[in-house]
């Protein structure tokens, strides 16, 4: 499980035809908030102001050498104990699996920085209710339940390397504990966002695999912020292979099977075909894992909409479609219940 191995330009112009233009000219979730300007570059800061390094889930075992004795449980018996005490465990609103017995409507952003989105223009308390209040504007238009949710950008892209050398700045899971204790008390679903520069996926997401094995803590995953070497942010639009995703679907699934947890919502970021190459050979067989794609980017309804109706030529079914509203730069946003007319209407909606 998670072995080692070893953005976009802000409203980037570039015009062919209809709806390939509309992929190219919708921007889409960005390491920087669309306020602070054509090109501002994304914060290289965490939330207390810094680059931090994770201690996250891959953290290793205690230095004491007691810890390895003949006692000392195998970690296939607490796996074992860990999937036995997850049995009855289950997601906000009930049952084992994300869909289609709910939708979730979601505030993007990450916590103490209001310029990444407004998940950081309030505090814990006050995202809570403000995810909340979002989420009941839409349970009229919906049959299913309506959840709220947290996207909480997790690793941000960053315009400089940063210490890893990698431009991409860490946020703590101590940092990141307040917004989760906030969401865990009060019923919010969480999905950790991934920026992750020149480091690859898996590894990104093995940093925060503690965090993980929360039943109501899921994935997302941005490819547009995913360099090749020589690379920085805010130069191009980012690339990842499909292969890639499919390493991190797996040991998604893989934790999720171990610790016996329900399934986990999986965020696909896209807003152009090129950022996820061969995109048609994705994994979808994993029962562990509820995947969607979530349609990035800002501008007109009808831009918006062209781009939503092209991303989801050749999407690989079992492939869900969610999408993001902008309240600064859709001209207009999209009212509850013109978001929910669109079609087929979005499972998760995201708010930045």
């Amino acid at each position: 499980m998670f072995t080692q191995h070893p953005s976009r330009p802000s409203r980037l112009r570039l015009g062919v035809g209809a709806a390939a233009a509309a992929l190219l000219l919708l921007s889409g979730c960005s390491g920087s908030d669309g306020d602070q300007g054509e090109d501002a570059p994304a914060s290289e800061q965490s939330a207390s102001g810094s680059p931090q390094e994770s201690s996250g889930g891959s953290s290793s075992a205690s230095g004491d050498s007691s810890s390895s004795s003949d006692d000392s449980p195998s970690s296939e018996e607490s796996s074992s104990q860990s999937a036995e005490d997850n049995a009855d465990a289950e997601i906000i609103g009930g049952g084992r699996e994300v869909f289609p017995d709910r939708r979730m409507v979601a505030l993007y952003g990450t916590p103490g920085n209001p310029s990444m989105g407004v998940l950081g223009e309030q505090g814990p308390a006050e995202s809570v209710q403000r995810a909340k209040d979002l989420a009941a504007q839409y349970q009229p238009y919906s049959e299913e339940q309506v959840i709220p949710a947290f996207e909480i950008i997790t690793t941000v892209a960053s315009s400089e390397p940063g210490p890893d050398g990698d431009y991409s700045a860490k946020v703590t899971p101590e940092d990141l504990e307040p917004l989760l204790k906030e969401a865990r008390e009060n019923d919010v679903y969480v999905v950790l966002d991934f920026q992750p520069g020149l480091e690859a996926f898996p590894e990104q997401v093995e940093r925060y695999a503690d965090l993980l094995k929360d039943p109501n803590v899921g994935v997302g995953i941005d490819p547009e912020w995913r360099l090749a070497p020589g690379q920085v942010p805010l130069e191009q639009i980012g690339t990842v292979s499909a292969a890639e995703i499919n390493e991190t679907l797996d040991d998604v699934a893989e934790l999720t099977a171990e610790e016996g947890l329900p399934q986990k919502l999986v965020v696909l970021h896209q807003f152009s075909h090129s950022m996820i190459t061969e995109r048609e050979t994705l994994d979808t067989s994993h029962p562990e894992l509820a995947l969607t794609l979530h349609a990035d980017g800002h501008g007109t309804p009808e831009l918006k909409t062209e781009t939503w109706d092209a991303l989801q030529e050749g999407l690989p079914e079992g492939i869900e479609m969610s999408w993001k509203n902008f309240y600064d730069e859709d001209t207009p946003m999209l009212s509850p219940e013109e978001t929910y007319a669109v079609q087929p209407k979005p499972w998760v909606v995201t708010y930045q």
